[in-house]
């Protein structure tokens, strides 16, 4: 597919796909002559998809949406190693390890964006109650 139509299917902006692109967050079409057009499969627009899914229900900076896909790229790398068969115990002891460390540190970037919204949550509660509050002194 064109770069065109993949915007269109996913509802983003070429220009989107093409940072997402420089940034890393998507595979660089570079196997592409010079002036030819860019062409994505199937597994590219789903990739895009998860990382807007991402961006969006998360409200995350794109920082934080790289390490969280990054993240995930090095954990799904790490469980094609181990359903390979070919990985002694002591492999597997440091495979599951390192994906330990991927996911602690996706737990620890939601747990962060969780609470600042915690925090703003009981900002804009503390809010109502004057508004609500000042409501009652004008009756």
């Amino acid at each position: 597919m064109r770069i065109s139509h993949v915007a269109r299917e996913v509802g983003t902006t070429t220009r989107t796909i093409r940072y997402y692109e420089e940034i890393g967050l998507l595979r660089r079409a570079d196997d592409r002559e010079h002036g030819a057009h860019r062409t994505y499969d199937e597994a590219d627009v789903e990739r895009l998809r998860e990382v807007l899914q991402l961006k969006e229900l998360l409200g995350v900076s794109l920082d934080e949406l790289k390490t969280l896909v990054e993240a995930e790229d090095a954990r799904a790398a790490l469980r094609a190693e181990w359903n390979s068969g070919d990985v002694d115990e002591d492999r597997r002891r440091v495979i599951l390890d390192e994906a330990l460390g991927h996911i602690e540190r996706q737990l620890s970037l939601l747990r962060a964006r969780r609470a600042a919204i915690e925090q703003l949550e009981g900002e804009l509660v503390a809010r109502r109650k004057r508004v609500q509050r000042r409501l009652r002194e004008l009756d």
